[in-house]
């Protein structure tokens, strides 16, 4: 399930650190949290997709390693994006 293109461009106009910038960390995290969101939408209607769940479980694995990349590099960006995206409960 990915996103629109309408949807991806308010994503990096949001998170961009700069008015060129498409492949921060933050932008790419957000990018893959909206997939994320919309994959866990679709399994509330259509349970037993088993190969839908893997490529779910693949971009959680690309964002853990992404975010995990970004505390190494800075860890006030890091903690201002799980704010921004409230990805800790």
């Amino acid at each position: 399930m990915s996103i629109s293109n309408e949807k991806k461009a308010e994503l990096i106009k949001t998170y961009a650190l700069n008015p060129n910038d498409t492949g921060s960390p933050e932008v790419q995290i957000a990018i893959w949290t909206a997939e994320i969101n919309n994959l866990i939408e679709h399994f509330n209607t259509h349970a037993k997709d088993t190969h839908s769940r893997l490529g779910l479980m693949k971009k959680v694995s690309r964002r853990r390693h992404l975010l995990d990349y970004l505390k190494g590099k800075s860890e006030s960006r890091y903690q201002d994006l799980i704010k921004k995206l409230d990805l800790r409960k």
